[in-house]
């Protein structure tokens, strides 16, 4: 008999492919957890996207389940402890949409810097006269502080230092020797790195050590002319914070494609908040990452399938370190 694979939202096309040449595979009618527990009891394996949670209930009753596949890198919704206890392995496409993600935030940067978002809005109210109060400032050799320097944060390293000539700093406890080679980045504490970045971004997988990394305290000691950029989790930035700093001036201005809720409820301080620019969690959604993460994914849940090992297991959570 064919294992069965359930998706809890359509991936893309050649991913797909590739597992109903093996398994039968079934779109969830909805991400709730209710809807994803109807299948529990006849699933083999889960792909799972950003939105939906598979919590200790699903894997208590998914007895056949092997493998649980997320189309993305994040995995804070997953609860990992259950699926270690039913010997469920887990694995994502870390690394196959770095260079998307990268190109995410830099696109923020360079939006924010030069007040796209309000140039473009001082035209169609056709107010030219918004041209000489709204060019902004120029990244070239400014500084960026990159929180998290797995993939994604090298990523965007790169693209600043090589391509804008930015000094780079970067924050992380669980940095790989050798990672910053050819990037002439600067390992510094969190705290020396708020200080003294022109451009914070942050590339850090959510979990109880890192939710709300970034609060109050933390926006107060960055510089004022400061932009933040968030396209990891939304809860590792304080939102409400973030929203009242934006307001009193404490930083210039934020980037972000993630949120604490998916979509932001409408009285969402961080709606209103000056200076922003936000997007719907859709970093990692080009068409490139997106193929390479459906192949990714499939190719990996199809091998956990058929007996043989994961290329990008996912470790339990005591053990995962930066972003990728």
């Amino acid at each position: 008999m064919r294992p069965a694979v359930l998706l809890s939202e359509p991936i893309h096309p050649d991913g797909r492919r590739l597992l109903e040449e093996r398994a039968a595979v079934t779109v969830a009618a909805s991400v709730d957890s209710a809807a994803l527990l109807e299948h529990a009891d006849r699933v083999d394996a889960v792909i799972l996207r950003a939105r939906g949670r598979l919590d200790r209930d699903f894997f208590r009753q998914a007895p056949r389940l092997k493998v649980v596949g997320r189309y993305g890198v994040g995995v804070d919704n997953i609860d990992l402890d259950a699926a270690a206890e039913h010997a469920v392995t887990v694995v994502n496409t870390a690394g196959l949409n770095a260079q998307s993600v990268a190109e995410h935030a830099v696109a923020m940067m360079f939006a924010l810097a030069r007040r796209l978002h309000r140039q473009d809005r001082a035209v169609r109210d056709r107010d030219w006269s918004a041209r000489d109060a709204l060019g902004g400032s120029e990244l070239a050799g400014a500084t960026v502080g990159v929180i998290g320097f797995g993939a994604i944060g090298r990523a965007v390293a790169a693209i600043c230092h090589l391509g804008l000539g930015m000094r780079v700093l970067y924050h992380d406890p669980f940095r790989v020797t050798g990672a910053d080679d050819g990037l002439a980045a600067s390992p510094v504490s969190l705290d020396d790195l708020l200080r003294d970045s022109d451009v914070v971004t942050v590339h850090v997988p959510l979990t109880p050590r890192t939710r709300h990394l970034i609060g109050a305290a933390r926006l107060r000691a960055m510089r004022p002319h400061a932009l933040l950029v968030n396209v990891s989790r939304g809860d590792v930035v304080d939102e409400d914070a973030l929203a009242a700093a934006l307001a009193d001036g404490t930083i210039a201005g934020a980037g972000l494609d993630v949120f604490a809720q998916e979509p932001p409820a409408a009285s969402a301080p961080i709606l209103s908040a000056p200076n922003t620019v936000l997007t719907p969690h859709s970093a990692a959604l080009t068409e490139e990452a997106a193929r390479r993460m459906s192949v990714g994914v499939a190719t990996d849940v199809l091998a956990v399938l058929g007996g043989g090992p994961a290329a990008r297991p996912v470790p339990h959570p005591t053990t995962t370190g930066s972003a990728t």
